[in-house]
């Protein structure tokens, strides 16, 4: 069980470190001290209901169908694509206003935060590549008494992850409210997009 544990987390860690919206989003909340805790916990309970629906069979179905693994994919590489086209034009051109820092800016109210936050983990098709069939269909492989195991070190892991962001943001707000460091994410995150875009697209040929 301990094995299990062990590699649903470093699993789960692996793929959801990749930079991605939710993440993104999350280190925005943080730095903008904006309901930072709620929507770390928001992403890490969906993520965590999604690798327990994919773990449970929804990974394997949805895995062993050439039409929806086709649409995830594809799905996937337009949505990074476009996300980081994005980033890109944000880095070249950048807004005037870029993100307000600290307590003193006007905040969303919780309940609007929270809807956004469902919007970037539920509208991402990439999360549903992550969680319902890749780690669906690795956990599927376990004997059944060690599934819940694989997934709850991967719901850990995303647990984790979430709420480190949200706090170092906090934490880094100092520096990265530098425009240029706001640029320098901007570009970062423009490339690691395109590169897993990429790599969606030649998982198809």
């Amino acid at each position: 069980m301990l094995s299990a544990a062990q590699e649903g987390f470093l699993l789960g860690l692996s793929l959801i470190v990749a930079i991605g919206a939710q993440n993104l989003f999350v280190l925005r909340q943080g730095l903008k001290h904006e309901h930072a805790l709620a929507v770390a916990f928001t992403c890490s309970f969906i993520d965590s209901v999604l690798i327990y629906a994919g773990v449970a069979g929804v990974g394997s179905l949805i895995a062993q169908n050439a039409t929806l693994t086709a649409i995830a994919a594809w799905g996937g590489a337009l949505f990074l694509f476009v996300y980081g086209a994005l980033a890109l034009k944000a880095a070249i051109w950048p807004r005037i206003e870029k993100i307000q820092l600290g307590e003193n800016r006007p905040k969303r109210t919780l309940s609007a935060v929270l809807t956004t936050t469902a919007a970037f983990s539920l509208l991402n098709p990439h999360v549903y590549l992550d969680t319902v069939v890749l780690l669906g269909s690795i956990g599927a492989q376990y004997p059944r008494d060690h599934r819940f195991i694989f997934a709850t070190g991967a719901a850990i892991a995303s647990f984790i992850w979430f709420f480190a962001i949200a706090l170092g943001a906090k934490v880094a707000s100092p520096i990265l409210s530098k425009p240029q460091a706001q640029r320098g994410l901007d570009i970062f995150v423009w490339l690691v997009m395109w590169a897993i875009a990429g790599g969606l697209v030649w998982s198809r040929f």
